[in-house]
């Protein structure tokens, strides 16, 4: 039985590699600190993604739950280092006022980043709130790993 999803695992080393360029380019955005935040995102959610590709095979859910499951786990973590670059490089503040430094988005700036950043905190929390059942239940009739 192949207990390791390696799709999962590219995708996590590819984000984590967006990471890390996206580190190299902190001076080129308009917020800084936000930029090391996107370097960050890119980072953690990429060794999310090996993590998660590594134990995908155990996560024991029904075909449909499980393509929610994963697809809802690319779109947040893809998003949130996304999003996380476009308010670095559009300066918004809607995300985290923390780290906006007193930078300000055009109006059209803040609702995209801050309905992008809604739309990725509810993709990964359903996401995990999947992943923990599935790997909490044994195989049952009906569910497959992974899938």
């Amino acid at each position: 039985m192949e207990t390791a999803d390696r799709k999962l695992m590219r995708h996590g080393a590819f984000l984590f590699l967006i990471g890390l360029v996206t580190g190299l380019q902190e001076r080129r955005f308009t917020n800084m600190r936000m930029a090391l935040s996107a370097h960050l995102e890119g980072v953690m959610n990429g060794t999310f993604l090996i993590a998660l590709g590594a134990v995908w095979g155990h996560v024991a859910l029904p075909r449909p739950l499980a393509r929610i499951a994963r697809w809802t786990a690319l779109y947040g973590t893809y998003g949130n280092w996304l999003f996380t670059a476009l308010g670095a490089a559009m300066g918004t503040a809607a995300a985290n006022p923390i780290l906006s430094q007193g930078h300000r988005g055009k109006p059209w700036q803040e609702r995209l980043a801050g309905t992008g950043f809604r739309s990725i905190a509810y993709a990964i929390l359903v996401s995990v709130v999947l992943i923990v059942i599935g790997l909490r239940n044994p195989r049952k009739l009906g569910a497959e790993c992974g899938s």
